[in-house]
């Protein structure tokens, strides 16, 4: 298990030494297959900074390209959330019935039929996970044209056929709360921003993660489907919150290392979708926290990386 560990350490790192941290975590903990908390907690920081320092050491693209690039992709995941259980049960050929997400399911697939229900071709969510993988992969000219196609199919909610009703309906999960669909274009529209920026200067220099990336996309699809966890659930929410608190928690440490700001430019593409949906529809979010407590909480983190990113400039003109 403690294999599992030196993951959050670039390769290079873990051929270089990761048989020396093994054999260190054995010493210091005979007999123990993962170390204590605090040591996890650790280790897990040593790599989030040794990973930092290698992106920023990689001088083959501009900070600013990679931010971007790490922005559309914060943004297609943001995206794709509401919509992981009907792509899973849609490529699964599954009619979820009761157990959908506040879709209107009976007759919105083309195997399934309901009365005074219309079919549709494809599901909404494909288009948010082909711009995702397109920009794991690197391939913002694959991007582009999905992300363009959100627009089109939020714009012509509800009187599109081909993906129908955008898929969701009613109340759902985003973060602390605020429910971002289809129908949302600030959304689309900056990712598509986003992604015509990483086309049109040079796509071929943008970075190109593993596909072990998939796994967690695979794992998510899974739970959102194949476990019926619905966006509504206390457990869901509770679970995207924590997984939120640990991204921003990685951009920070990221950030706090190398004095880089290319990892402000997600939080804030983050932060800017997430307040304009709150804004523009207050009463369209669970109120899981005070809207106040949830504004502050979203734009927060963006002067306090900026101020680590400055304090860590400081330190290394000082040195």
């Amino acid at each position: 298990m403690n294999r599992l560990l030196l993951a959050a350490y670039p390769k290079e790192h873990r051929a270089r030494q990761g048989d020396e941290l093994l054999a260190c975590l054995s010493e210091a903990y005979p007999g123990r297959s993962w170390p204590p908390a605090r040591e996890v907690a650790a280790l897990a920081r040593a790599g989030v900074q040794a990973r930092a320092r290698a992106v920023v050491d990689d001088t083959a693209r501009p900070w600013w390209l990679d931010g971007i690039h790490l922005a559309a992709l914060v943004l297609a995941a943001l995206a794709l959330v509401p919509y992981l259980q009907d792509v899973w049960h849609w490529a699964l050929r599954v009619d979820p019935g009761t157990h959908a997400i506040a879709f209107r399911f009976s007759g919105w697939y083309p195997w399934a039929e309901g009365e005074g229900s219309r079919t549709r071709l494809l599901p909404y969510g494909l288009l948010p996970l082909v711009c995702l993988l397109a920009l794991l992969r690197g391939k913002a000219w694959i991007a582009l044209p999905a992300a363009a196609t959100m627009i089109y199919a939020g714009a012509s909610f509800p009187h599109g056929t081909l993906f129908g009703d955008e898929g969701k309906a009613g109340l759902g999960y985003y973060g602390l709360g605020a429910p971002i669909t289809a129908r949302d274009l600030v959304l689309s529209a900056t990712l598509c921003a986003a992604c015509a920026v990483l086309a049109l200067h040079r796509p071929g220099r943008l970075r190109r993660h593993s596909y072990r990336w998939l796994l967690p996309l695979l794992l998510a699809l899974f739970v959102a489907g194949g476990l019926h966890v619905i966006a509504v659930s206390p457990a869901f929410q509770r679970g995207m919150f924590l997984l939120e608190i640990a991204g921003l928690l990685t951009a920070w440490v990221a950030t706090a290392a190398t004095g880089d700001h290319r990892w402000l430019l997600p939080v804030a593409a983050f932060a800017f979708v997430r307040v304009q949906a709150i804004v523009v529809q207050p009463d369209g979010f669970m109120r899981s926290l005070p809207d106040l407590v949830v504004l502050l909480l979203l734009v927060a983190p963006l002067p306090a990386l900026a101020i680590a990113a400055q304090r860590r400039q400081d330190r290394a003109l000082l040195g």
